[in-house]
């Protein structure tokens, strides 16, 4: 093989070194150095293409994602919420207003109706279509489920209520396996709530009443929760519990909770306000003043 052949396929910067360049007169080295300068030049040219190229795929990237968050973010923010009691006229009434996503209830709730748990709960699904939260009372992971698994037949929108512990965490995951919602309940720490995310919860229930009751804030567990559960995309949703004024549905919202489960008594409190009732009185004082034809 002669030199000609061995760089015959090798690119112009290479070929510039070729030993037949020795064998080149003044113009046909004067016509190769050109020919090298321009093959420099475009593979430069394309360098930079490719450069550029790359910088703005990234940028594209980085866009797409910023974009899929974004629309995670509107996706995910439609504030809910539930009734906190088992009380059917409170239901009722709560629900002819057009502003009730679901029912809470629990066996303390359920107790001061007077009335058999199967009752109200059957009645309850007749009258709100959303989630129906309704407790197990057994403490072993084996009765949890049992009962879990009949009160799941009463309806489709019943969540079952199982309070957070190791016997609790195993029948969640077992639930959760068969497409059976769940409200893990009586949380009152961010330790909690991860571990019945991993576990497959449909709901975390934080209790923030009872945590300020003891001198905590109860709204910081939220925001643990919140955040923890927006860092690594858990799909279970936050339902504040335990609420005592409207001010804490107020923060439950601000702090991007998914739902606020509240009294009736709060959320007759929500609606009133002192200045439209003098409102409504000044308008109807003004109206009764106007002439009549």
């Amino acid at each position: 093989m002669n030199s000609g052949e061995f760089f015959s396929n090798k690119p112009l910067s290479l070929k510039f070194f070729s030993v037949d360049r020795l064998c080149m007169n003044s113009d046909e080295e004067e016509s190769f150095k050109k020919q090298f300068k321009d093959s420099f030049d475009q593979e430069m040219r394309l360098e930079i293409v490719k450069d550029k190229v790359d910088e703005i795929s990234r940028k594209i990237d980085f866009l797409e994602k910023k974009l899929n968050n974004t629309k995670k973010t509107v996706e995910k923010k439609k504030f809910m919420i539930f009734l906190d009691t088992a009380d059917v006229e409170e239901i009722r009434k709560a629900h002819s207003w057009g502003v009730i996503d679901g029912v809470t209830t629990n066996p303390t709730l359920v107790c001061k109706t007077g009335r058999s748990f199967e009752e109200c709960i059957h009645e309850i699904v007749n009258i709100v279509d959303g989630p129906i939260s309704a407790e197990v009372v057994s403490l072993d992971s084996e009765g949890m489920v049992k009962e879990a698994r009949e009160l799941a037949k009463i309806h489709k929108n019943i969540n079952i209520k199982i309070p957070i512990t190791p016997e609790g965490l195993k029948a969640i995951k077992i639930l959760s396996k068969e497409g059976i919602k769940t409200n893990a309940t009586l949380c009152f720490s961010a330790n909690q709530a991860i571990l019945v995310a991993k576990a497959g919860a449909t709901f975390v229930s934080p209790f923030i009443g009872r945590l300020d009751d003891i001198g905590h804030e109860g709204m910081q567990v939220v925001r643990d929760i919140v955040q923890i559960y927006k860092n690594y995309d858990f799909k279970t949703k936050v339902i504040v519990a335990s609420i005592r004024h409207p001010l804490h549905v107020i923060e439950a919202a601000k702090c991007g909770a998914d739902i606020a489960t509240v009294p009736f008594d709060v959320l007759e409190k929500m609606v009133k306000h002192a200045l439209t009732d003098v409102g409504i009185k000044r308008f109807l004082d003004d109206w009764a003043k106007v002439p009549k034809k």
